[in-house]
């Protein structure tokens, strides 16, 4: 067999990128326009887009490349690539996640060529005005199926069109979507308008994939289970009984879909909604349904320990303080507490953990296999799955973070140093979550082992591409027979063939897509200006001449000698070329953003919203994120503004968390001028069955007693467009300056404490105060060593380090 020849290109280290057909002739597209780029796991899409990123900044001497995946572990990963592949300083190319500090990822992002990012955290960066893109020369959207609704690429991908002086956009995923409308969402909300498919049918891609052998395995369950089982169903179908005689379903068996427990839930709503109080009975026990069906589903699919330490849980809730009717009607059901026992009792093994050992003992003791990935949907079955199975083989978990349940999870370096382990060999099987299955270079093995099915084609291609790319691979999908199991095996079933499919017509029809996609988004266009416009059209008739996919003649663009491939696109640019084009680059850049904005400053929640989003994307206006003690948005040192939803607005009426005069009193304790920005389009005084002189008892006590103005919007964007109207106001026609703390000095002593720690390395109030409880006084917290520091209630080692570089360090007027 000959040596792999190289890819060879003055930014890319040498003997690192193999030169293979169909990534050349994918990065060679890419170059062109906005793309996306469709290619099987495991086949390298990350190494396509990183030949652009090679290209565009050889060209652009002054552009930074941005690379977002959607996990910690998947960035980690993209980093370690990065560096080793190109041939830039490993200082340049910098990691953002949420365990960077805003203030360091903005030093950072000036000094960086490539940086590769969560994308919540680029959203952030963005919005609060940290960050910007115009020198962003090529962002790539890895994993781009999720690009739909209100997740952060998409508002990413919105601005970068809108910012970069030259963009260029390359997605990638080997699952873009179920069908061509998904797709078609995909590519709109990523400004894609060039569609790049090759499926393990092209013959170049073939050389590098083997056949994977999925096999399904149906498991008998043993009749204690099925008791066990059979005793939470009788409980549904009390519950589902109490729900027809609400007149909201006429559902009585307990294997309900999901989507009929979604009817009632809506017809519910309804009934809540119209002020009959049938709705909140039938609400709490729709709940008491859900939970019991997620036991059922654990027993039957995942092990009875699953189930066991599910019902502990509920008992915990049922016990803490403000505990649901739901719960504590779960947890004294008499035919629960009989399944609970019967659980507890049962000292047996689901017979899938007797057949995962099995499969693993034919593989790595027979076959002389060397790795296994077992998959399961369940954090605590991972867990008892590691434990069994440890007994027999070298085994380790691979879970996420902490969750909402309590369950120990793993930080992000035992996630790493777990995977590297793995790798090198010194372990035999992975135990793991979701965590592991989109996009992250778990290495090659000998069988990936399902421990039930995926009912999404997406996660199910995600999972089986850890097999099969180097040698011939194996799948096994454990089925408990007559369980949601076969469910989920028949919609596994069509929605995968449903995705080979439309990949395969994707691959047809994508010329058409591109000709449909040219046509919806020809505002693309208008994000730039001019002179941008023009100077990209000079830049494609410049190259367009030497960036021929293949070889004309059928030869290999791996050519050339001593192992390094000649690849035509990847020519060295001229050293005045790029001189004159960053010159240019940085005139341009100069000349825009003259125009006079006003500030915002965003409270963290407001993230939930899109206002915050809609204000960053105007010329007019510079958003700036903080956590804020009062209000929501801050518009001068004596506005700022509190918004309500009609519903949050009467939730405080009702026994909220805090009463609307806690919060008035808060507002006008330190701003002069404070806003209540009411927003809704329907009736106020008709959504809830609140006395209407009850909302108006409220509302003129906050603007007679309080000195709070309340304004009506109709909705998000009418409230962007009034807290603009009011922030041009104050600082331009008023010339006000803007104070996330105010105007107002008449604070308790209290208070002034407060203040006064929250402004160490912006901790905020809830902090301070936490830190104040736990030293006493200003002064402890400010000598307080960094070890104690962290004693104190959501002080972790990051801002204790904060803490302690603030107070001990030598003042630093220019910093």
């Amino acid at each position: 067999m000959s040596e792999p020849a190289y890819v060879d290109h003055p930014m890319l280290a040498e003997g690192v990128i193999e030169a293979r057909q169909y990534q050349l002739q994918l990065a060679a597209a890419a170059r062109e326009d906005h793309t996306l780029v469709c290619l099987p796991t495991g086949l390298g899409k990350t190494t396509v887009s990183l030949l652009v990123t090679a290209y565009r900044l050889a060209d652009d001497a002054g552009g930074k490349s941005l690379l977002l995946a959607p996990t910690k572990p998947l960035v980690e990963q993209h980093a370690a690539f990065y560096r080793e592949a190109l041939r830039i300083p490993d200082e340049e190319i910098v990691v953002f996640t949420g365990e960077t500090r805003p203030d360091d990822r903005a030093d950072m992002w000036n000094d960086a060529r490539v940086v590769v990012a969560t994308p919540q955290v680029v959203e952030n960066d963005l919005v609060g005005g940290r960050i910007g893109l115009e020198e962003v020369v090529h962002c790539t959207f890895d994993e781009c199926h999720r690009a739909t609704g209100d997740y952060a690429y998409t508002y990413i991908a919105e601005r970068y069109h809108a910012d970069a002086l030259n963009p260029l956009v390359t997605a990638m995923s080997a699952s873009p979507g179920g069908n061509e409308e998904d797709i078609q969402t995909v590519c709109e909300n990523l400004g894609v308008r060039n569609v790049e498919v090759m499926t393990e049918d092209d013959a170049d891609v073939g050389e590098h994939t083997y056949d994977t052998d999925v096999q399904w395995e149906r498991i008998e369950l043993p009749e204690q289970v099925i008791e066990v089982r059979d005793a939470i169903n009788e409980v549904i179908e009390d519950r589902l009984d109490k729900l027809r005689e609400l007149g909201v379903t006429r559902v009585s068996s307990p294997d309900v879909s999901q989507k009929d427990l979604n009817k009632i839930r809506a017809k519910l709503q309804e009934l809540i909604d119209n002020d009959q109080s049938e709705g909140y009975q039938g609400m709490s026990v729709h709940a008491e349904v859900m939970k019991l069906r997620r036991a059922v589903e654990l027993v039957e699919t995942q092990s009875v320990e699953s189930v066991r330490r599910y019902f502990e849980r509920q008992r915990n809730a049922a016990r803490s303080s403000g505990a649901s009717k739901a719960s504590q009607r779960l947890v004294s059901e008499p035919k629960v507490k009989e399944a609970m026992r019967k659980a507890d009792d049962f000292d047996g093994l689901h017979p899938k953990f007797r057949r995962a050992r099995m499969l693993l003992a034919e593989t790595l003791g027979i076959e002389e296999g060397e790795r296994v990935i077992v998959f399961t949907e369940s954090r605590d079955t991972a867990e008892a799955l590691t434990d069994f199975l440890g007994e027999h083989f070298d085994t380790q978990r691979f879970v996420g973070q902490g969750d909402a349940d309590g369950s120990d999870g793993m930080t992000q370096k035992e996630q790493r140093e777990t995977l590297d382990r793995f790798r090198s060999g010194e372990f035999e099987v992975l135990v793991s979550t979701s965590v592991a299955e989109e996009g992250l270079d778990v290495p090659e093995v000998d069988l990936v082992l399902f421990f039930e099915p995926v009912p999404t084609a997406i996660r199910s291609v995600q999972r089986k591409g850890r097999t099969g790319r180097q040698t011939e691979g194996k799948v096994v999908v454990l089925m408990a027979e007559d369980t949601r199991d076969e469910a989920y095996f028949w919609i596994s079933q069509r929605r995968e063939q449903e995705m080979e499919d439309e990949l395969r017509e994707l691959k047809g029809v994508a010329d058409d897509i591109e000709g449909d996609l040219g046509e919806s988004q020809r505002a693309l266009d208008d994000y730039g200006d001019e002179e941008a416009e023009d100077a990209s059209e000079t830049a494609t008739a410049a190259t367009s001449d030497d960036t021929q996919p293949a070889e004309a003649d059928g030869g290999s663009a791996a050519g050339g000698g001593d192992g390094q491939a000649g690849l035509t696109d990847f020519d060295a640019p001229d050293p005045d070329d790029v001189a004159e084009s960053e010159d240019e680059g940085v005139a341009a850049r100069a000349d825009s953003g003259d125009e006079e904005s006003v500030e915002v400053v965003v409270d963290q929640r407001e993230l939930d919203s899109n206002i915050a989003r809609d204000l960053s994307k105007r010329d007019e206006v510079e958003t700036r994120l903080e956590t804020l003690s009062v209000g929501d948005y801050v518009l001068s040192d004596r506005v700022a503004v509190e918004r309500k939803s009609h519903a949050d607005f009467l939730d405080t009426l009702l026994g909220g968390d805090r009463s609307i005069f806690e919060q008035a009193k808060d507002l006008t304790r330190h701003y002069t001028r404070p806003v209540l920005l009411l927003e809704g389009d329907g009736d106020l005084y008709a959504e809830r069955n609140v006395h209407p002189n009850a909302i108006r008892a409220t509302l003129s006590s906050l603007a007679v007693d309080w000195g709070i103005s309340v304004v009506q919007t109709r909705g998000e964007d009418d409230t962007a467009e009034m807290i603009q109207t009011i922030a041009e106001r104050e600082q331009t026609d008023n010339d006000r300056e803007v104070s996330a703390h105010g105007e107002k000095a008449a604070k308790t002593l209290g208070e002034q404490q407060e203040y006064v720690v929250s402004s160490i390395a912006d901790i905020g109030p809830v902090t301070a105060r936490s830190l104040l409880e736990e030293f006493g006084t200003v002064e402890a917290v400010m000598t307080a060593r960094e070890d104690d520091l962290t004693e104190a209630d959501g002080v972790g080692q990051v801002t204790a380090e904060r803490i302690r570089e603030v107070v001990g360090s030598d003042y630093q007027p220019d910093a």
